[in-house]
């Protein structure tokens, strides 16, 4: 079930679901609103040009208010808001659709697990022939929430639990 504005509210008033920094505005009738972050980050080259997945990844961040994604350019940002869900509920994210009119493409992977605390890194893409300019604090896109059947048995502890800014690929650390 996809909550509403007056579920959203009621859990965010008893903590059952956190959101810091949040104002009324944010809310909207079957999500919330969130924000650009001010860490950016990109793979740094490797001297064979090529990423493999068992190897650790270098980024090169910056901490910026403005940041220009460039035609092309892909890189990984993050949200304003620290997030904490309980272990009933689950996210999922969805860019704006004025920003994807514009040739800027925002994933995350697209689901936000029950139990995950941190905030969330975003990765964006721009597929435009013009640069395109961010802004920190500006609209970027919103977590739709649903409520599962019942409590997750296992709910998220993984490599990205309470990540702070743009996170690198953490996929290295996977046994698989």
């Amino acid at each position: 079930m996809i909550l509403s504005d007056k579920t959203i509210t009621k859990m965010l008033e008893e903590k059952r679901l956190v959101i810091e920094p949040i104002t009324p505005e944010q809310i909207q009738p079957a999500s919330v609103d969130i924000r650009l972050g001010n860490t950016f980050s990109v793979a740094d080259e490797t001297s064979t040009g090529i990423i493999t997945l068992k190897n650790e990844i270098q980024y090169k961040t910056i901490t910026t208010d403005t940041y220009l994604i460039m035609p092309g350019q892909f890189v990984l940002a993050t949200t304003v808001e620290y997030f904490e869900l309980p272990n009933n509920l689950t996210a999922f994210v969805e860019g704006r659709s004025s920003l994807g009119r514009m040739g800027l493409f925002i994933q995350n992977a697209g689901w936000v697990d029950p139990g995950f605390k941190g905030e969330i890194t975003l990765e964006l893409f721009n597929a435009n022939k013009c640069a395109i300019e961010l802004k920190a604090g500006r609209r970027i896109g919103q977590l739709v929430f649903a409520e599962m059947d019942d409590y997750a048995l296992h709910p998220y502890r993984g490599k990205y639990q309470d990540q702070r800014g743009a996170t690198g690929s953490r996929v290295f650390l996977d046994h698989d």
